[in-house]
């Protein structure tokens, strides 16, 4: 008798301890968008710089580009070159299309640019 007892007590237990897990569908929030100040936004853009040409080839003996031109060019001019793992300014000292040196040099020329740093092809070039 005394076990019967224990056993129901025990079967009554497990059943109190087994529960059943109701799932809550949960109503999605809707979230107020937030109004960024437009005073950060100007701040944060940098001044646009004019690409004058873009190098086509590099030639190390000689340290010559090629730049194919965008725009005019002249010696004496300041220049930014940035690329890739390239970013460096100087002024143009010579300036050559088919070993001819000139002074200046029109847009859509492909001319000869002495440079002083190692420059790669798709780099561009910019006035400072």
């Amino acid at each position: 008798m005394v076990l019967k007892k224990k056993r129901k007590e025990l079967s009554d237990n497990k059943k109190k301890m087994v529960k059943k897990k109701v799932f809550r569908v949960k109503k999605p929030v809707k979230k107020k968008p937030v109004k960024k100040p437009v005073v950060k936004k100007l701040l944060r853009k940098k001044p646009k710089e004019n690409i004058i040409g873009i190098v086509t080839h590099y030639f190390p003996k000689v340290r010559v580009g090629v730049v194919k031109l965008k725009a005019p060019l002249a010696v004496g001019d300041l220049i930014k070159i940035k690329g890739h793992t390239t970013d460096f300014t100087q002024t143009i000292k010579s300036i050559q299309i088919d070993h001819v040196p000139l002074d200046k040099a029109k847009k859509g020329d492909e001319i000869g640019l002495l440079v002083d740093s190692r420059v790669r092809r798709h780099d561009e070039l910019y006035t400072v």
